[in-house]
């Protein structure tokens, strides 16, 4: 079940004035069969979600710092389809929520003198990164950190509430999905993206497994189950087609870059690869979607003006995939040129705008910070839209 328009717009005038203030060789299997978040009820698919849906990237990040059950809970309570969450592991093999390994720049890890010591410089997918990470740390020590907002010189007003969350488990967001769901008399979506999958099982910490064991646990392993899988690594998606039914997205990041899986297998092939009509072809053989970067679909010019639209949404549709691009956000500093307002680059621009000419593109959905504008902006789209892949 999902919230009807009606109800959506309820959800919608409140919180509008409230935010005022290559690799080969892993094929999918069968579908499991379904549990409690997998079709029970007559429920369907992600094909019953509305149209386009609106993904809350890391829960509500416009208006709480990432990836905390605060954040979650804002963006579910604004009226988004989805709830997303990334997963890297601790020391002793949780799976908790973070953009980022790193986490000196979300928590307040570096107020802590008994961690000093453990800031260091890694090689993560190719690229040195200092800081403090969720390798080194068990659960129990991670759990004595509190969240803070990411990005504080754009997101000011995010910074009161540093401090007001944990980092959360996957497990307990599971468990507050099933229990808001039971709240609400329908089913809480998850978008669930593994990061740097191949780095962690290089060091012991694989991240498909222990994720497929906690979806069969809460009943989120079928083919109907109320979540997305999703990796920037086709390999983890293929890997995870072997474990689990739920719906998979293969994430694409710029043209001209390689997924490190394909790095560190010596696949030439870059994601320009990916979105010709053969790679969507590959990619349709283990997943049900892809999760490219807006530019893919919208490309920029060099002033950051919006371009002619490529043939990947038609390209992607014709082979049966559904296209959640990301990210669309409220900021200046975020926007195409056209859409910008003044010259802050914290302060808003015309996003409902940017937001439509998106929708306009055929688009199934999208990550977004705030989902109250992306919702307001998809109202004018789903009266008798069906996905084209439906």
């Amino acid at each position: 079940m999902t919230q009807g328009g009606a109800a959506r717009r309820t959800v919608l005038g409140a919180a509008v004035m409230a935010a005022g203030a290559g690799i080969t060789g892993l094929a999918a299997v069968p579908a499991a069969a379904s549990g409690e978040g997998g079709g029970r009820g007559g429920d369907g698919g992600f094909r019953d979600l509305p149209y386009p849906t609106v993904i809350g990237h890391r829960g509500a990040s416009g208006y709480r710092p990432e990836h905390t059950l605060g954040s979650y809970q804002l963006a579910l309570d604004l009226g988004a389809d989805v709830i997303e969450q990334d997963l890297v592991p601790t020391r002793d093999g949780h799976l908790v929520c973070r953009h980022e390994n790193e986490i000196g720049g979300t928590t307040d890890v570096a107020d802590h003198p008994e961690f000093a010591s453990r800031r260091t410089t890694k090689s993560i997918d190719g690229v040195p990164v200092t800081g403090w990470f969720t390798e080194d740390f068990t659960l129990a020590e991670l759990k004595t950190l509190r969240a803070k907002e990411r990005i504080p010189a754009v997101r000011q007003r995010n910074t009161l509430y540093d401090g007001q969350w944990t980092v959360p488990t996957f497990e307990e967001v599971l468990r507050w999905a099933d229990r808001e769901g039971r709240r609400r008399g329908e089913r809480v979506w998850l978008h669930v993206e593994t990061k740097h999958p191949s780095y962690f099982r290089g060091l012991g910490l694989g991240l498909e497994e222990p994720l497929a064991r906690l979806l069969r646990r809460y009943r989120r392993d079928g083919r109907d189950a109320a979540v997305f899988l999703q990796s920037f690594e086709p390999s983890s998606i293929q890997r995870l087609s072997r474990l689990v039914s739920a719906p998979r997205v293969v994430l694409l990041s710029a043209a001209n870059t390689r997924p490190w899986d394909f790095e560190v297998a010596k696949d030439p092939r870059t994601v320009a690869d990916l979105v010709k009509p053969e790679g969507l072809k590959w990619i349709a053989g283990f997943a049900q979607g892809i999760g490219p970067t807006m530019d893919l679909i919208l490309p920029r010019d060099a002033a950051g003006r919006l371009g002619a639209p490529t043939t990947l949404v038609k390209d992607a549709h014709a082979r049966g995939l559904l296209l959640h691009p990301y990210t669309a956000r409220n900021e200046n500093s975020f926007l195409p040129a056209e859409y910008r307002r003044g010259t802050d680059p914290a302060a808003y621009g015309d996003a409902l705008g940017a937001f439509r000419t998106y929708f306009e593109q055929g688009i199934d959905g999208i990550f977004t910070d705030n989902p109250d504008t992306g919702l307001l902006a998809a109202e004018a789209f789903r009266p008798g839209r069906r996905p084209v892949n439906g």
